[in-house]
Order: structure tokens, then C-alpha cells, then sequence
């Protein structure tokens, strides 16, 4: 499965529509501000002219998806393997802005006419002495039936029921999302990246450990590696310069550290993703589309999900990952995110999304939630940011053989030549120790079933160099099954 990641640049937030503007003669009730709940109708006071203002509806908007790309552990794949023209495909059209709203007029009520008044004579003072009295009773008579309508609230027949004035703050019971986000949300800032040339974008990491390290993707940091721009935002507004400590392409993981950092933070809890069932409760934490410290809920809903990301640009490798999946609401921002059990220890980093190639607005595709989420392992995380911690650069785990990233080949076929015409096999390595050679098709690792090279990629990437797995291939209509011990390999290039 190829999807895009997101960490793109995020338009402005919308407006909130304007509310219905009260007549001139209520003006004394008070200006109503936009954004702030309409108020009720009131009456067209005689004389007044009637006056309603219908809101003009705010924009919709939909972020531009990215590509996909391939990198086959290290050693691209030439002749025999997949054509490298399909790694990326061109990213899909962006969507445009939809407006839309309309405006009216229309009054509250009907409009009064003063009547004409009557001519004077003799019985004036009668008149005003039956309407001074006509006041006094309407005023007898208001102040009667508050008097009863205070006593019935009283009474003991008042259905309503009130909390006690005493009863302090809301308390949260453990393991509920406002208490696990409360929890989590102090230690998870928003990044944002900037190029030398002013390009890039906003993402989400959060607190690694305490000396002022942070873990997120590497598509989120990429534009400030060479002397770009790196900030970090926590909830509490407080904002820290930053610097890049370590980057993997391949895993689609970075380590930033912050500079001057407190010394108070708050390391997010790790739990165990190896652990994680398919319809656990995730809760993921983000800024889609900018919109900072962003909680959203959903499960997991498959686990070991193979995926090739990328940033969709000509020179991007592709990252690949046996990831978590979840429903719960991913979007362009998240990125770098943690993914939450319902103890709130982190399972996952939001990485990718799967967005739908047709519809939307115009029919072209949005870059948005469809519900199809991917983490990466916190197993796997862990490890390699404690690698770029170390030395800065990632440890990949390799079998020493270029795979073909060509889909339906029934499993990931060794290719019969590798990158710059280099041997498809490496000589003295594990797949060649293991009396693995070209063309044959590698259809299981430890009993996964694998159905193409990159799923053999990601799978072989969630272990470390030194780790034995055992490797079922077909060659000549036949089936083998060898162990084989993982070589490793530094650096991206």
C-alpha cells in the first residue's frame, strides 16, 4: 500500500460567520461580536425600521496530497526490477477554496403604526387618571406573579434539579480521554519547519526524554536540515528554537532537540506496540491544518500494515513501515504525533494517511481524513531515535538483496541485478550466506506473509541487525524456508 504523508503547509483558518444585527433602536441592549453566539429575536420596536443580515458562509478547505516513492532499502532495484518511473507518480491536482453564502433581508415582526391621537377636551384628566391607575395594577400584578413564580422555583414540586455550588472542578476518572489528553497534551509541542529559501510547513512532535529532546517524523523536519528554521510551540504558548539531532529517511523518524530547554519537562510514557490488539482505543494528538493540540479517538484497526510513504518531490526516497492502522482523525499536521493507548502511553507516530484518489471538491482528490490512518511502531521509534541520539545517523537491518517494488509478483522477488550493476546478491552477505539467489521470490518472514517488496522491506525493518528471521522462497515452482541473520547499514544513502 503506497500513501502520502502530511506535513504540509496549512492554510488560514476560517472566520466565523457574522450573526444577525439588531435593530438601531436596541441599541442600548448591546453590540453582538462575531463569533459569539446569536442573540434572540427582538420585536420591531414602532417606528423603527426592520433590518436582518443573513451570514455569508466561511471556506471550506482541503490540503494538496503527495506522491509516492520507493526506495528499496538501500539498494534500488535497475533492470529486472520495477520501473523507477512509477516511484513517485505526480501528486494529485490541489483542491481550490470553496466559498459560498448569501445574504437577506427580513424583519422580526410586523411594523406598528403610532394611531392618530384623539382631540383634547374636558375629560383629559379623567384619561390620565385611568391610565396612571391602568400602570399602577399592570405593576401590582408584575410584581405578584414574580412573587409566585420565585416561590413555585422554591417549592418541592420543582421539577429541575441544580448541582451544588460546592462540588469543586470536574474530576476525570483514569483511562478516559479528557484525562488522558490532560496528561498528555503538556508534553507534545507543534513544529514548525522552515527552509533557507522561507518554504515549509507545521507538524507535531513531543517530549522524548529530559534533556530536551523530541521525537517526530523526518518529512516534518526535512526543510530545516541544511540550515533551515526549527521551532517548537508547547500548549502553554511557551516557544523553544530548535535543532536537528538526527534524521532517517527510511523509517521517516527525527530527533530535535530543543535549545534552552526547561527543566521540568514531562517525557510522554512508552508502552509496548508489539503488545497493541486490533480494537484497542487510540487517542491521537496533532495540529491538522495548523490548528494546534488537536485530540482525536479511534481504535486500532490493523496491525502490520505495510506502507510506503513519501513527500511526493523527485528527489524523495520513500519511507516504509509495518505500521499500526486507525480510524481515529488524521490530518496534514499530525505528523510526528503520538498515538495513544487509552493509559496513555505512546503506541505509534502519526505518519501517513490514505486519501481518496477521486471526489472532493471539483473531483479532485483531498488530502484529508477518510478514516485511514498510519502509525509507526513505538518499538521500532524508540530504537532508532536512540540510534540518532547516539551517532545521528539511523542502523538499517538488511537480508544484502535488491527486492522488486513491482506489485502482483506473489511475494518480493530478488532481482537479477542490483543498483549500478552491482550483483542483485551481495557477495558474503546474509541472503547470499543463506544460499538465496536471483529470481527467486520471497513470499514469508517468520510466517507474515509477504505479497511484494516494499511489505519485505517495512517487515525486515522492524528488527535489528543481528536478528535471525526465518525466510520462506519459492524458486523453480518449488518452496524453501532458511534462516537468515540480518546484516545492517548506516546512514540513508
Amino acid at each position: 500500500m503506497s500513501t502520502e504523508n502530511e506535513g504540509n503547509a496549512v492554510p488560514p483558518a476560517p472566520s466565523a460567520p457574522p450573526v444577525p444585527v439588531e435593530t438601531p433602536a436596541a441599541s442600548a441592549q448591546g453590540a453582538s461580536y462575531a463569533g459569539s453566539a446569536p442573540t434572540a429575536p427582538i420585536p420591531a420596536v414602532p417606528g423603527a425600521p426592520e433590518h436582518a443580515s443573513a451570514p455569508v458562509g466561511g471556506p471550506a478547505y482541503a490540503s494538496d496530497g503527495a506522491g509516492q516513492g520507493a526506495d528499496p532499502y538501500g539498494q534500488a532495484p535497475t533492470q529486472g526490477s520495477a520501473p523507477e518511473a512509477g516511484w513517485p507518480p505526480p501528486p494529485p491536482v490541489t483542491p481550490s477554496y470553496a466559498d459560498g453564502g448569501g445574504s437577506g433581508a427580513g424583519g422580526w415582526g410586523s411594523s406598528y403604526q403610532q394611531p392618530a391621537p384623539k382631540p383634547r377636551n374636558g375629560r383629559g384628566g379623567l384619561v390620565a387618571a385611568v391610565l396612571v391607575a391602568a400602570l399602577v395594577a399592570g405593576g401590582v400584578g408584575g410584581g405578584i406573579g414574580y412573587s409566585l413564580a420565585k416561590n413555585d422555583d422554591d417549592s418541592t414540586d420543582s421539577t429541575t434539579v441544580s448541582a451544588p455550588s460546592s462540588s469543586g472542578e470536574v474530576k476525570r476518572a483514569s483511562g478516559t480521554v479528557a484525562n488522558v489528553a490532560a496528561g498528555a497534551l503538556p508534553s507534545t509541542v507543534t513544529i514548525e519547519a522552515q527552509s533557507t529559501n522561507g518554504e515549509g510547513g507545521t507538524g507535531t512532535g513531543f517530549v522524548f526524554d529530559k534533556q530536551g529532546h523530541i521525537l517526530t517524523n523526518n518529512h516534518v523536519v526535512a526543510d530545516a536540515v541544511d540550515g533551515g528554521k526549527l521551532t517548537a510551540t508547547f500548549p502553554s504558548g511557551k516557544k523553544y528554537d530548535a535543532e536537528v539531532v538526527g534524521h532517517a529517511q527510511g523509517y521517516d523518524v527525527a530527533v530535535i532537540k530543543l535549545k534552552n530547554a526547561p527543566s521540568d519537562l514531562k517525557p510522554l510514557a512508552l508502552g509496548d506496540s508489539d503488545k497493541v490488539a486490533v480494537g484497542d482505543s487510540t487517542i491521537a494528538i496533532g495540529a491538522p491544518f495548523g490548528l494546534s493540540n488537536t485530540v482525536t479517538t479511534g481504535i486500532i484497526s490493523a496491525k502490520n500494515r505495510p506502507v510506503a510513504s513519501s513527500d511526493g518531490s523527485a528527489s524523495s526516497k520513500s519511507s516504509y513501515m509495518s505500521a499500526l492502522q486507525t480510524d481515529a482523525s488524521i490530518n496534514p499536521g499530525n505528523s510526528g504525533g503520538p498515538l495513544l493507548d487509552a493509559s496513555g502511553a505512546v503506541i505509534g507516530i502519526n505518519s501517513a494517511i490514505q486519501s481518496s484518489s477521486s471526489g472532493g471538491l471539483g473531483g479532485s482528490g483531498q488530502s484529508g481524513s477518510i478514516g485511514l490512518g498510519f502509525a509507526i511502531p513505538v518499538n521500532q521509534a524508540k530504537y532508532v531515535a536512540q540510534q540518532l541520539i547516539q551517532s545521528g545517523k539511523p542502523v538499517y537491518a538488511k537480508i544484502g538483496a535488491s527486492v522488486s517494488l513491482e506489485e502482483g509478483t506473489g511475494g518480493a522477488k530478488i532481482t537479477e541485478q542490483g543498483a549500478s550493476g552491482a550483483s542483485a546478491v551481495e557477495s558474503g552477505g546474509p541472503a547470499a550466506k543463506a544460499g538465496l539467489k536471483p529470481g527467486d521470490v520471497i513470499t514469508k518472514l517468520d510466517g507474515m506473509v509477504v505479497d511484494s517488496g516494499p511489505t519485505l522491506i517495512g517487515a525486515i525493518w522492524t528488527h535489528k541487525p543481528g536478528d535471525t528471521v526465518k525466510l520462506t522462497y519459492t524458486r523453480d515452482g518449488k518452496t524453501h524456508t532458511v534462516d537468515v541473520t540480518l546484516g545492517s547499514r548506516e546512514g540513508d544513502s
